[in-house]
């Protein structure tokens, strides 16, 4: 627990910093909201009337200040372009995030555990160079380029899954037929990834000296495979797939907006767009904070699963 609390105690400045840094950069970035509201035709007054509501006519440590103390008490701003809390928008947006990401992160881990325990099972065969092959384009497509051939053949072509969206416009929530393409899109560099790293992990495994010695008592090699070099073979994977998540939250802004899919990053690409300097400083503290979260965990289950560091 102590490592733990040491680890967020590290984690928690990283995300100052980048909150931070983002904050600066997009003050510096040419371009004013105000004007971008309300049009070249704007009054003075109307403009410093509205700057002056939302607190952009203070210095810029004094907007930063102002910043923190709100996010202190809660307060993450107002959206300038969307006459919302900040905090309401993303509550609203962040399950559609996260319900994509898991979801790729499943489709990751079920390509890449057989995949990757049948490559090294059958390592030189003929199904492990197929396995190569695959895991290889699958690290060479990214999910821009991924995400509308997808559309084109099983959308425009095929007609078997929906364009875009979470849901028909009808009703609320996910329907998982338009979960099924973005998913894909995002999940399929992961599973490549995890892929080669099972492969790798259970090849080193499958050399040691316990595995020849469970082979001579006589057990079958399903057994040797699943119950005993799996399990170590676990323990480095765990931690890929913590790093993992946080760039499948990095690629969830690509493919969200590939896809029109009502998340957090579609959020923030619009909000980088529109100069809304709150909501953007918003939804990056939002991923900032699930990512620390997700190490967090990632700490906690590489210890359950390595029984050397549950001492």
């Amino acid at each position: 627990m102590k490592q733990i609390l040491t680890r967020l105690a590290l984690t928690l400045p990283v995300v100052w910093l980048v909150v931070s840094l983002v904050f600066l950069l997009i003050h510096l970035v040419p371009g004013d909201p105000i004007l971008a509201i309300l049009g070249e035709g704007a009054t003075p007054a109307d403009v410093g009337a509205l700057r002056h509501q939302y607190g952009l006519d203070q210095p810029l440590g004094n907007q930063y200040l102002h910043y923190w103390t709100g996010v202190v008490h809660g307060d993450l701003g107002s959206s300038i372009r969307l006459h919302d809390s900040v905090a309401h928008l993303i509550v609203q947006r962040y399950p559609y995030t996260l319900a994509l990401t898991l979801a790729a992160l499943v489709l990751g881990l079920a390509l890449a555990l057989p995949a990757g325990i049948a490559a090294a099972v059958r390592r030189g065969r003929v199904a492990d160079q197929a396995i190569s092959v695959v895991s290889l384009f699958g690290l060479s497509v990214p999910g821009l380029a991924l995400g509308p051939v997808l559309i084109l053949v099983f959308s425009i072509m095929l007609g078997w899954l929906p364009v875009s969206g979470a849901n028909n416009g009808g009703s609320r929530g996910i329907d998982w037929h338009y979960l099924v393409l973005p998913s894909i899109a995002m999940g399929a560099s992961l599973a490549a990834i995890l892929t080669r790293m099972v492969r790798t992990a259970m090849l080193e495994e499958l050399g040691n000296d316990y595995i020849r010695t469970a082979r001579a008592k006589g057990l079958s090699e399903g057994a040797v495979v699943w119950r005993h070099a799996l399990p170590n073979a676990l323990v480095p994977i765990v931690t890929v797939v913590g790093l993992q998540f946080g760039a499948l939250l990095a690629g969830a802004i690509v493919t969200e907006k590939i896809f029109s899919w009502p998340g957090l990053g579609r959020l923030v690409v619009d909000a980088i767009s529109n100069r809304d300097y709150a909501l953007v400083q918003g939804c990056l503290l939002a991923i900032g904070l699930t990512y620390v979260l997700v190490n967090l965990m990632t700490d906690v289950v590489y210890r359950w699963v390595n029984p050397r560091m549950r001492g």
